[in-house]
């Protein structure tokens, strides 16, 4: 039973941010209904797929949820999905949506039915024009900032990241509202944007400070941590290791565990400038670099891991994706969060639960991402409350589906 057990959430949603708040909730032991079209709804076949076009993404980001097919395109449908979202109870009539359906799908039609809804809307922008994390970070200038020094060309970041932020938004604004309707019995709306969160944590960061105080438009640096030291290293294996000197600590034992001690106060005495100060190790990072260089380039990663382990720094190496996830056992069950999980139509393979480990209940195990449709009359009978006799009906008129057999999608 997770912290959130009894919770009933319905989401109606596409792609990154909103079904990331959902299968989070979902982890912690909410009860989460999604409704998708009987076809699929707009991330059914998302890459990354399978050889045989299963969406790899879909499954990924819808764990542990049910799933209801529905004929959105008729009025039967419409009012299966109204019916769901405004189901009694005190912990139901929950609804989180980037799917903006006005005149029966958004909050004044909705809190008709329940007054005390709590709905959280994810807009592309404040305006409500349509906006994705891709055309989010070029717009507020992360890709300029980003890529090798001295280069012009922007670099978009491979992570949707204001998609993660803005998805764990969500859910804080969910609960929020939600003690708040426990507290008063009042139901509401919250609104925000895909931008808004891009923008807010672009201030938070202290960047529109940096432009507008300081005069300064942040140039590219490569690999080498902001305001401080990090820089990466080619070693004699030509494998590529970062490291970290951010804080003191970090800092003087980067320099203790290198044999850089005698040469640093060299460089010191030289820059006229003590460099326990992070930002005059940022601003003087090629000539750190430079004395730091020789100690990576004459060794294999091998010959200073466990120093470097057993001194407690802040390192790592660079890996791709398939070499992260043959390595390193964080990223499989030996790591309680993860977990062997048979997907339908995709096979057995580790799969993440939440990250957080409450201490009052055990950890949770993951469970798998449902079928389209595999729950949709458990949820007509159980959540909306109708009969055999109407739930055959809307099955024979194709106003709702089931789980069908699968079809394999163009790749």
């Amino acid at each position: 039973m997770g912290i959130l057990s009894g919770m009933r959430v319905v989401e109606g949603s596409a792609f990154v941010a909103i079904p990331l708040a959902g299968m989070t909730l979902a982890q912690m032991g909410a009860e989460v209904i999604r409704f998708d079209r009987i076809e699929g709804g707009l991330d059914a076949g998302r890459w990354p797929v399978t050889k045989e076009g299963r969406s790899l993404f879909w499954a990924g980001l819808n764990k542990g949820k049910k799933s209801v097919a529905v004929n959105l395109a008729t009025g039967a449908g419409r009012e299966i999905v109204t019916q769901i979202v405004t189901a009694p109870g005190p912990d139901a009539g929950l609804f989180l949506t980037n799917l903006r359906a006005k005149g029966w799908l958004d909050h004044p039609s909705l809190s008709a039915l329940r007054p005390d809804l709590v709905m959280v809307t994810l807009l592309g922008d404040r305006h409500g024009r349509p906006a994705v994390d891709y055309s989010v970070n070029p717009s507020i200038g992360f890709p300029d900032a980003t890529g090798p020094e001295g280069s012009t060309e922007p670099v978009a970041h491979v992570l949707p990241a204001w998609d993660c932020i803005a998805g764990n938004m969500a859910v804080s604004a969910l609960l929020a509202a939600e003690r708040h309707r426990l507290r008063t019995g009042q139901g509401q709306e919250v609104v925000f944007s895909l931008k808004d969160a891009a923008a807010a944590m672009l201030g938070h960061l202290g960047i529109i400070g940096e432009v507008l105080v300081n005069g300064v438009d942040r140039p590219k640096a490569g690999n080498a941590l902001y305001g401080g030291y990090g820089q990466d290293f080619v070693c004699a294996d030509g494998r590529r290791v970062m490291v970290i000197g951010l804080t003191e600590r970090q800092w003087t034992g980067l320099v203790q565990a290198t044999g850089t001690t005698q040469a640093m106060a060299l460089l010191e005495r030289r820059l006229g400038e003590s460099l326990a100060d992070e930002g005059a190790r940022f601003r003087h990072r090629a000539a750190i670099t430079a004395v730091l260089a020789p100690f990576f380039a004459a060794r294999r990663v091998e010959d200073f891991a466990a120093d470097f382990d057993r001194a407690g720094l802040t390192w790592s190496e660079f890996r791709s994706f398939a070499r992260a996830v043959r390595e390193d056992p964080d990223l499989s069950p030996a790591n309680p969060m993860f977990a062997e999980i048979d997907q339908p139509g995709i096979g057995c393979f580790p799969v993440p639960g939440s990250p957080l480990a409450f201490g009052a209940l055990p950890r949770e195990a993951p469970v798998r991402a449902p079928e389209l449709g595999e729950h949709t009359e458990e949820v007509l009978a159980e959540v909306a409350g109708l009969s055999a006799g109407q739930i055959g009906r809307l099955f024979d008129q194709g106003v709702v589906a089931g789980p069908r057999p699968w079809r394999r999608m163009a790749v």
